[in-house]
């Protein structure tokens, strides 16, 4: 991907309720260092040139000094703080790599701590090919769609249903576009959860499935913490 600039918009501004804990789940440790420091690890191991990291409101400081300077991430260029919602987190994000000349971003959930350079830069050349991409696995799961009463009406067919993770990755001007008429009104933003789904809504791009891995867990609850750190040590064995 010669001549291309690609930056990253990594969201470590939730609060993570479902945690249960008083330290916002991005900062618990895992395996010896906080959870958003594995993430900002893969990242800065990868072909990313530029990452912007959207800390909490009032936690920008916190993670200048605690984050990005006590562990020398290099790569992280700007730091800005995020909002109520996750799409205000990332349109804050986007907008401070407008001067930045890059050519392809990508859209990193912090607490999906197993993200690794490998799967990051698959999502790149993803983006590169087909403007808008993301990581996802085949559903293992029988899914089925409920009814107004809690009754199963259909079972959608499994070969053809995936588990969306991140990153989410696609042309800058792109994904710029696509939030820009998103974050317009109250209305445009209702029902928007991911990424991908405001460049299908507010684009004509097509977003292409990219394969991941079932270990890319995004740590939500207790559980899955236990589950990260079981899998980083797994990984530390690999090496």
């Amino acid at each position: 991907m010669e001549g291309r600039r690609m930056a990253a918009v990594i969201l470590a501004g939730g609060r993570g309720t479902r945690m249960g804990t008083e330290t916002p789940k991005q900062f618990l440790e895992i395996a010896g260092k906080p959870m958003i420091w594995h993430t900002l690890k893969a990242f800065e191991e990868s072909d990313a040139d530029e990452l912007v990291l959207v800390a909490p409101e009032g936690g920008a400081e916190y993670c200048r000094k605690e984050i990005v300077e006590k562990y020398g991430f290099r790569k992280v260029r700007h730091i800005v703080e995020g909002g109520a919602e996750r799409y205000d987190s990332v349109y804050a994000g986007l907008l401070a790599l407008r001067d930045s000349g890059c050519s392809l971003v990508a859209v990193q959930d912090g607490a999906r701590c197993m993200v690794t350079p490998d799967i990051i830069r698959r999502s790149y050349e993803a983006a590169e090919q087909y403007g808008a991409c993301v990581i996802a696995v085949p559903s293992k799961d029988t899914i089925k769609l409920a009814d107004d009463e809690g009754f199963a009406a259909e079972t959608l067919p499994r070969q053809r249903l995936w588990t969306i993770q991140t990153p989410q990755t696609f042309r800058y001007d792109l994904c710029l576009k696509a939030y820009s008429i998103m974050m317009s009104s109250p209305e445009t933003k209702e029902g928007v959860t991911d990424d991908a789904m405001a460049v299908e809504r507010f684009t004509d791009t097509k977003v292409k499935l990219v394969m991941g891995d079932y270990r890319n867990i995004k740590v939500t609850t207790k559980e899955d913490l236990a589950a990260a750190e079981t899998y980083l040590g797994e990984r530390k064995r690999e090496k």
